[in-house]
């Protein structure tokens, strides 16, 4: 029998999305007869009407599940399905962890019965709580001889602990099985920690969060992978919402997905997914590409062709390769292909910019149709990038900018404006800290407008940093459990601070009095509300804020409202003898620690493609499937080209479905990073229509040599921009 499914291979910008929307339009189209088949469900019963009549019957419901990699490419396959089909179809597209759990938390009364859960609703942790509460559970069995042998600080090794509970559901392992698999894994590189150590850890944590209502990623996995998908009845339930699967980028999905999928098309759904054989972009963080690709014995395979004609892929993936597995051929690149060349990487990050600036003002690219790729950025690369190009008036766009909140100046005023409100703070405020919240809340309030090009105006304040240190000097008091700040008279040479800052430090200190006073009769709801207050009164005032600063305010509200809502959580089930000022206490110190909290939603700004540079480095910028005329490969020597690095997590190749559990070799590890190199160059190559910049210093940041896989590519360029060359 002819599978009705469709199995989809083809390199990056093949048109595999484009092809699973005419699949999805194919199937809900009155004049597809196959529909009636799979939509009715019922043997030897026709329905005389199409999809159209099923949708009336059930609007929430179309009867098809659509997913995508991650959430950004979930909403962009959301729009183009909804724009070729003019709505008339209700879809919601979902990633498959979004999917899990949405299903965990809609069959949550099951599992109650199932697994003799305690009856309340269940509340999603994020990372940084998630990483916070555990290392709380497991302080005393993680003492200083467990951290020495491990080798690393706290927070990395609950972090990594964490991380095997997820990777071990993805792959469908349940929790009791990780001690094993560990154990087979390491074998006698055990990194100095019991397999049945880090276990119990897991079961531990996973039981406690239970207990209470709390789930993280892991947990949610495993509840559906090991108890959801086997139960009978919910079998019943999801064969009759869903009838037929759309899967974009399935190389990029966890195991756990194609159980899912099997599920399905053993109940007589039809399925259409779309496959990269150099993707993977996700290996090493929870995808299984080998497994998953075990789908297309199940379906109609279709080959697509190569990408565009204005793709670079076709005319340099095969040179490069072969230039980079066999460093002796004697190759050279076309003149596509450029090279920036410097000792040292200060002079590199100079002449990258400087290149893109010329470029940009002669109109030979436009901003948005350039991209800065790098294996890893760090905060002065990014740094400096940004301050040259945006003095020379072009914007930057860092892709998922993954810094901590509290590295905002406006998120750290906020937090210095609570601990002075609320009594037993006076530890966590210095006269810095003070003098900063000062000139950030004292931003003027009348901007002239359209105002957006000019950053001066945007950014202006009545009390400038000087005054406010003066300020802080002479009128901050410090003190354990009431700080507070004195009226500017207090300060002998108070005329030296000028009309307009004294005038905005009085409103200031007016304010905090005001929340003083309502803090103590009770009047303030919780902090957020506080926060709240703040960001209406002082920075917001009716004004555009800019999309950075408004991005990072909202994560905070987020964050804080997650926070207080699980404090809340735990205090109903063990109520605990301290005051609410210990929870604000705790969750400053979180912030100041430096801990990345969960971007807001949505993590983009709503509109056309900013005009802008983006930066990003390899993975952020293939997760975003983006495309761009020129690109700049920045610090191309570098050995990080064939490293997983962050991308990878401890203990991954252990839980891949075709070798769970076997031992990670030498060898294994060398074949993978020339695998994954190769993937690299065929995808970035993919993206890029005109021109590559090989961007080489001969020394890295620490003053090694850089010698990396890459190097007989800078080699074997023909046009080469040197420091002359661009003075």
């Amino acid at each position: 029998m002819v599978s009705h499914s469709v199995w989809i291979v083809g390199s990056s910008r093949s048109g595999k999305t484009a092809r699973l929307v005419e699949q999805f339009c194919s199937w809900v189209q009155p004049e597809n007869e196959y529909i009636e088949s799979f939509y009715t469900r019922k043997q030897g019963q026709r329905k005389s009407g199409h999809v159209t009549e099923f949708l009336d019957i059930k609007q929430t419901e179309p009867g098809i599940l659509v997913l995508a990699a991650n959430d950004d490419n979930r909403r962009e396959l959301g729009d183009i399905i909804i724009t070729s089909t003019l709505g008339k179809y209700p879809v919601r597209a979902k990633t498959p962890l979004g999917f899990f759990q949405d299903e965990v938390i809609l069959f949550w009364p099951l599992l109650i019965n199932s697994l003799n859960l305690k009856a309340q609703f269940p509340v999603r942790l994020r990372p940084e709580t998630e990483q916070e509460l555990a290392t709380k559970l497991w302080c005393i069995q993680l003492d200083e001889e467990i951290l020495r042998l491990a080798g690393v600080n706290e927070s990395r090794l609950v972090r990594r602990i964490l991380d095997l509970l997820q990777l071990a559901a993805y792959s469908g392992v349940p929790c009791e099985d990780i001690a094993q698999i560990l154990a087979r894994g390491l074998g006698e590189n055990t990194t100095n920690l019991e397999p049945e150590l880090l276990a119990s850890l897991l079961l531990d944590w996973r039981n406690w969060c239970l207990e209470r209502g709390l789930l993280t990623y892991g947990i949610i996995t495993e509840l559906y992978s090991q108890h959801l998908l086997s139960d009978r009845n919910y079998q019943q339930h999801l064969t009759k919402r869903y009838q037929a699967v759309l899967a974009d980028d399935v190389d990029d999905y966890p195991s756990v997905a194609r159980l899912l999928f099997d599920l399905l098309l053993d109940q007589g759904a039809v399925g259409a997914f779309s496959y990269n054989p150099d993707g993977a972009v996700r290996l090493g963080l929870g995808a299984d590409p080998n497994y998953l690709e075990g789908l297309a014995e199940r379906c109609r395979v279709e080959i697509l062709t190569s990408p565009p004609a204005e793709s670079l892929g076709e005319q340099l993936t095969k040179q490069m390769v072969e230039l980079v597995t066999e460093p002796m051929v004697l190759l050279s690149l076309p003149e596509i292909v450029h090279s920036i060349q410097t000792t040292s990487r200060a002079q590199l990050l100079r002449q990258t910019a400087e290149v893109i600036a010329n470029a940009i003002q002669s109109q030979q690219v436009q901003p948005e149709q350039v991209a800065i790729i790098a294996p890893g950025l760090d905060a002065i690369a990014r740094y400096t990038l940004v301050e040259i190009l945006v003095k020379q008036n072009i914007q930057v766009e860092s892709l998922n900018d993954q810094r901590p909140l509290v590295s905002s100046p406006v998120i750290r005023a906020l937090l210095t404006m609570l601990a002075l409100v609320y009594p037993g703070l006076g530890r966590l405020v210095d006269r810095d800290a003070v003098a900063e919240m000062l000139v950030v809340l004292s931003r003027k309030q009348q901007l002239p407008e359209n105002s957006y090009t000019d950053a001066i105006n945007r950014v202006s304040t009545d009390i400038d940093p000087v005054r406010a240190g003066l300020i802080a000097d002479y009128c901050f008091l410090p003190h354990p459990d009431r700080p507070n700040l004195l009226p500017v008279s207090s300060f002998e040479r108070w005329d030296r601070i000028g009309y307009a800052a004294t005038t905005a430090y009085n409103e200031i200190l007016q304010w905090l009095e005001e929340q003083r006073s309502q803090q103590e009769l009770r009047l303030i709801p919780s902090p957020i509300s506080l926060l709240d207050r703040a960001i209406q009164r002082f920075l917001w005032s009716g004004s555009n804020l800019p999309y950075e600063q408004l991005a990072a305010l909202r994560e905070l509200l987020e964050t804080a409202q997650h926070y207080w809502e699980i404090d809340t959580r735990l205090r109903q089930i063990a109520p605990v003898e301290t005051t609410p000022h210990t929870t604000i206490l705790e969750f400053i110190q979180l912030l100041r620690r430096g801990t990345i909290t969960a971007n807001p939603y949505p993590v983009r700004p709503i509109g056309g493609v900013r005009k802008a540079v983006t930066l990003a480095t390899i993975f952020q910028y293939r997760s975003s499937r983006r495309s761009h005329r020129w690109h700049f490969w920045l610090d191309a020597g570098s050995p990080l080209w064939a490293k997983g690095g962050a991308a990878t997590l401890f203990g991954a190749p252990f839980f891949l479905r075709d070798r769970l559990g076997e031992p990670w070799t030498a060898e294994d590890e060398k074949l993978a990073e020339e695998q994954r190199l190769q993937r690299i160059l065929t995808d970035l190559l993919s993206r890029v229509s005109e021109r590559v910049y090989l961007c080489h210093s001969d020394l890295a940041v620490n003053g090694q040599e850089q010698l990396g896989p890459l190097l007989p590519l800078v080699n074997a360029c023909v046009t080469v921009i040197s420091e002359a060359t661009v003075n």
